[in-house]
């Protein structure tokens, strides 16, 4: 209630004597929530990140940089960072994911890429954009290990922790030979916009972007947590992506190699959030995500079975994990239309 006081207050400064109306949009994964702001004619995005629990300065920072550097975002029309309040440009209500068929996909998707492609060509600024750093790519894995694993009742011998180690660093290793440029790190198509009157998408939910492996960005897209595609057509985008990198990401990169970094990187991202997923409801009682496990768990075993150096990871999966998995989540149908 002393939340929402203060952000009437923060409004009427800014808008006067105006009438305005506020009204509140459904949660998400983040202590974040957000507010549309009906001022007469005019719509806008009112975002309220409690400093105590968020940090509105990478956001500010990340958005002033994108958009100098012509990707595009929502535009900061007031903030107030001791507070935590943001006051944004609307983007209205189109989000990428509500309007993607298989007619509409390729289109789109090759919008996204050259977005991807936009955003990688810029030098990253160190001082805004931190790095990828092994130790957060080793955390973000280990989620794995310590939310999913745990809610399936299985605990890891000392064999078994050393292999998940050992798979880890493996992948890291791999992840560090990639070109490391601006990733975005939540580039699907819950975060992605269709602007009225615009030919490019707005992107949203940037603040944690990072400088990091250059197929982030593009598997987090075509292999979305939230929507599947037929392998055919993933293949296809990964041939496409290819050939639009510049010549210095494919210098000692064929295209098998960046296959492999594809899907390298797509078994970190689905052991992130296998995990991440599972934090949410037994941490915070978020339960939304549970029904889009089974898809990721899908991802995951596809991506290792085709992963030579990481089969005997996919190995204790398919051994000690699945079973447990599926009987509390349920199962997933692999989409092949």
């Amino acid at each position: 209630m002393q939340r929402a006081q203060q952000i009437h207050t923060w409004l009427s400064q800014i808008f006067g004597d105006k009438n305005f109306e506020i009204n509140y949009l459904a949660g998400d994964a983040s202590f974040r929530r957000y507010a549309r702001i009906q001022q007469q004619n005019k719509k806008y995005m009112l975002m309220d990140a409690p400093p105590e629990k968020e940090n509105c300065q990478p956001f500010v920072q990340i958005a002033a940089f994108l958009q100098q550097h012509g990707t595009r975002v929502p535009h900061i029309v007031a903030q107030d960072l001791t507070q935590g309040f943001l006051l944004l440009e609307d983007f209205g209500d189109v989000v990428l994911s509500n309007v993607l068929n298989a007619q509409s996909v390729d289109q789109f998707y090759t919008q996204a890429f050259k977005q991807i492609i936009q955003l990688q060509v810029i030098a990253p600024d160190a001082e805004i954009f931190p790095d990828y750093s092994p130790e957060k790519l080793t955390q973000e894995m280990r989620l794995f290990d310590q939310w999913l694993l745990p809610a399936l009742n299985i605990s890891l011998s000392t064999q078994q922790q050393d292999l998940l180690t050992q798979s880890y660093d493996w992948i890291l290793q791999n992840l560090a030979q990639q070109p490391q440029v601006i990733v975005h790190r939540d580039y699907h198509s819950r975060n992605l916009m269709l602007l009225e009157h615009e030919q490019n998408l707005g992107v949203i939910d940037f603040q944690d972007a990072v400088i990091g492996p250059d197929s982030y960005d593009f598997i987090s897209i075509v292999r979305d947590a939230y929507i599947q595609w037929p392998k055919h057509a993933v293949q296809q985008w990964i041939e496409q992506f290819y050939a639009m990198l510049p010549a210095s990401a494919k210098h000692h990169r064929d295209l098998a190699q960046f296959q492999l970094d594809v899907d390298v990187m797509s078994i970190q991202r689905h052991l992130k959030i296998l995990g991440i997923f599972v934090r949410l409801y037994v941490r915070d009682g978020k339960s939304g995500y549970l029904k889009d496990l089974p898809r990721v768990m899908w991802y995951l075993r596809d991506e290792l079975q085709h992963c030579e150096s990481l089969q005997p990871l996919y190995q204790f999966i398919e051994q000690h994990v699945v079973h447990a998995f599926t009987t509390k989540y349920g199962s997933y149908k692999e989409v092949v239309a």
